[in-house]
Parts: C-alpha cells; sequence; structure tokens
C-alpha cells in the first residue's frame, strides 16, 4: 500500500501543487478543506495535471485550523504530513498570531498523538530575517527574527511565533514523531485554477493595466513546483529530520519583473504592464491614505536582504528553476485560466 500524507489547507495555492505531485509519485492524499462541499473543486483542479485514476489515491477530511474538531479523524492512518495551511490574512482582519500559532499547534498535538512519521511545515523566509527592514545582507537558518521588535509587521511575526511554537512543542515530545520546517521567499509559477493567491496576484496585477508603476520592492522568487520539491525532499531525507529549510530563489525588483513580463509575453500583453518605477514617497503616500495593503510592503521599500540555500543544496540536493521562469510560466499560466480578462489586454 502506498504512503498516504495529510496535506493542510487543500484548497490553497502551494497545497494544491503539493497534492498534484504527490499522486504523480504514487502517494496516496488525504487534503483537509475548512468545510464540506469543497471537495470536488480541488478535484477538477488537481485532475489535468495527473494521470487518469490518480485522484482515486485522493480524500478529503474536514477540518479548520481554528478549532479543534476533526484533527485526530484527518490524521487516522497517516504516515507523513505537508502542513502547508496557514490562516493569515491582513493586518486589517485583527489578532494574526493566536490562530497562526495555535492552528500549527493543533496539526502538531493531532500529529503526534496518531504517531505520524515526519510533519514538514511551511514557515517564512521572513522568520529568518533581520528584524530591521534597513539591514542588507545574506543570512541562513540559524537566524532567527525577532518578533518582540516594534518595528516588525503583524504578518512577519505571526509566521516567526508560529514556527517557534512548533520547535518549543517539539522539543517536549519524545514520541517517533520528526518535524522539518521550509521557509519560501515569493512564491510564482503556474497556477491550478483562476483564482490568483499569495504572491501570484502581484503578476496578475502587472497584467491587468491597472498598475500605474511598479514600487522598489525586490522579491527572492521560487517556483511552486520546486517548492513543492524541496517539501517533498524534506518529507522523506533522513537528513532532513530537524532541520529548517530556506526555499528562496533568485532576487528580482519588480521592475526586473515587468521587463521579464514585456519581453516574454509580447502583444498584446506587454503593452498592459507597467514600466515606469513608482517613487517611494508615492507608495507611502498611497498607503497611508489610500490603498491600506500598500501598509505591509512600504518597510521593504529599497530593502534587498537576501538568503542562501546552500543547506537545502547540500543536504536535499535542492536546485531551483531561475526566477524570470517562475515568473513568466505564472503569467502565461493565469492568461490560459482565465484568471486575468483578455479585454485587459486590449489597447485602449
Amino acid at each position: 500500500m502506498p504512503e498516504l500524507v495529510l496535506v493542510t489547507g487543500g484548497t490553497g495555492y502551494i497545497a494544491g501543487w503539493c497534492v498534484t505531485e504527490l499522486l504523480r509519485r504514487g502517494y496516496s492524499v488525504r487534503a483537509t478543506i475548512r468545510t464540506p462541499g469543497r471537495e470536488q473543486a480541488v478535484v477538477d483542479a488537481v485532475a489535468p495535471e495527473v494521470s487518469p485514476g490518480d485522484t482515486d489515491r485522493l480524500s478529503f477530511a474536514v477540518a479548520d485550523l481554528t478549532a479543534d474538531a476533526g484533527w485526530d479523524e484527518a490524521m487516522a492512518g497517516v504516515d507523513r504530513v505537508l502542513h502547508v495551511a496557514s490562516p493569515l490574512g491582513t493586518t486589517e482582519s485583527g489578532d494574526l498570531v493566536t490562530p497562526a500559532r495555535d492552528g500549527t499547534l493543533r496539526v502538531l498535538r493531532a500529529a503526534t498523538r496518531a504517531g505520524v512519521a515526519r510533519v514538514v511545515m511551511t514557515s517564512a523566509a521572513n522568520t529568518a530575517s533581520p528584524s530591521s527592514y534597513t539591514t542588507d545582507g545574506v543570512t541562513d537558518e540559524t537566524l532567527w527574527t525577532d518578533p518582540d521588535d516594534p518595528s516588525l509587521i503583524p504578518y512577519r511575526r505571526a509566521k516567526t511565533l508560529a514556527e517557534r511554537a512548533a520547535w518549543d512543542f517539539m522539543a517536549t515530545h519524545d514520541g517517533p514523531t520528526e518535524l522539518t520546517t521550509v521557509l519560501p521567499g515569493a512564491v510564482f509559477g503556474p497556477v491550478l485554477t483562476a483564482d490568483a493567491q499569495g504572491s501570484v496576484g502581484i503578476v496578475a496585477r502587472m497584467l491587468s493595466g491597472k498598475m500605474p508603476g511598479v514600487p522598489r520592492i525586490g522579491l527572492e522568487i521560487v517556483d511552486v513546483r520546486d517548492l513543492v520539491d524541496i517539501h517533498l525532499r524534506a518529507m522523506t531525507s533522513p537528513a532532513a529530520a530537524g532541520q529548517r529549510f530556506l526555499a528562496t530563489g533568485e532576487f528580482l525588483w519588480m521592475a526586473d519583473m515587468a521587463r521579464v513580463l514585456r519581453d516574454g509575453l509580447g502583444s498584446p500583453w506587454a503593452g498592459r504592464v507597467p514600466t515606469r518605477r513608482l517613487p517611494d514617497f508615492a507608495v507611502r503616500l498611497a498607503a497611508r491614505f489610500g490603498d491600506p495593503t500598500l501598509r505591509e510592503i512600504t518597510p521593504a521599500l529599497g530593502r534587498r536582504n537576501r538568503h542562501s540555500t546552500e543547506k537545502a543544496h547540500r543536504l536535499l540536493g535542492w536546485q531551483p528553476r531561475p526566477a524570470a521562469q517562475a515568473v513568466l510560466d505564472c503569467a502565461e499560466s493565469l492568461i490560459t485560466h482565465g484568471a486575468v480578462p483578455v479585454e485587459a489586454a486590449q489597447p485602449q
């Protein structure tokens, strides 16, 4: 019998690709969903990417990270867990720390009770970064972001405290379950559905023709397919037990991303991609008086902190593809799936 892997947050962008690749590699997969009725949406998203009959090895469990119910049932018979889901939003949504931390602990408690061999948790590269956005340089997994720094944005604090809670919990656990964490950068690459989620929404906005320009923001870009690959390597490699792994890629400014899109897509889409660079003061002004979603990115304006993935290369043999390919494949996939209306590419 193939091993059974539980993937949390089955309707999510990264989780969907985890389900897809696990099925391709012959695993049985159980995906968690928060509410009944979403099962078919996951099957429909995954089915075109796998062989006929592969989805017969896909099952579902209803479990919400904000509640205890359902997690023991979800873990029944599970060999390994990819904990990808995270109940995070923006600062506007209120407390981010409690649901992120408590959700992680619910998964770990259920996994250890079930005797799962290993849990691979998706954290974030910004949990291994200098707390101050004014610090540049290259950091690795030995660094922890200081969650008590008052300048830290809520998202970074929540991700850091959630991962810290996971390691603290496992330090008190003497059973067979092992923990590994994966710390990705900005995730791009192809989509499974038309719903633009997470970082992918940046590319969708750039293709919409509605962005007045690009802010001076830089991203360490990792393709979702490579991120899934490192999750599966971390799930099976004996060397990965008890380790953190950064999973970032090449650094690109958003202006570089725009250039990749314009050069790679051609007419008519290229004409919709912004070329003007927005001054930092204009972005800060818009964040203060206009678009509240910009408040999360203003501290990163002009910042070029980078991370080393040498550990993942050395211990896991992981090698991500070029960032430009991830960005372009993301854009082409969004267009193919209708995530950006065709009329948006027509001349104004």
